[in-house]
């Protein structure tokens, strides 16, 4: 296989991108995509020139209402200073895809059905855990049950 082939960063917008905690660690692969900033939730990365937020969530663990604040505060913020961002957890599936989803309802005015129809539009394996999603619908208060995205990836 390629390097491209192994890539599984996912642009979900120009300025988001759903990525694994490997690709922050790639400075090659950032500047190839013209990555600026990152919300990290895995583990913390420093790379020269990125602006960066580690937030500590756990994957299937419900998602403090803070920190789900903080990262789209600062996805938006470095949106709206031009800068294209990157949101990496583990495997890129779960924990990213919760936070694009987020970012996504908020910039773009989306329900959050629509926000997850519009990331796995773009990354078919992006699911959030029933837990994320549980806190999404919590957060913003919207009644979706977790089985209706699992209707909606499989269709």
């Amino acid at each position: 296989m390629t390097p491209l082939e192994l890539e599984r960063m996912h642009p979900i917008r120009p300025w988001l991108f759903i990525g694994r905690f490997s690709e922050t660690q790639d400075d090659e692969l950032l500047r190839r995509r013209d990555i600026g900033a990152m919300l990290q939730l895995a583990d913390a990365v420093r790379q020269p020139g990125i602006p960066s937020l580690y937030l500590p969530v756990e994957d299937g663990e419900p998602l403090a209402p803070d920190l789900l604040r903080m990262g789209v505060e600062f996805v938006r913020l470095e949106k709206a200073l031009g800068r294209s961002v990157l949101v990496a957890c583990g495997a890129g599936i779960s924990r990213s895809a919760a936070y694009a989803i987020a970012a996504l309802k908020e910039e773009e005015q989306l329900s959050l059905l629509d926000a997850f129809c519009e990331v796995q539009s773009r990354h078919p394996d992006a699911l959030p855990h029933p837990a994320l999603w549980a806190s999404l619908c919590a957060y913003y208060g919207e009644a979706v049950p977790f089985s209706t995205l699992l209707e909606r990836s499989t269709a």
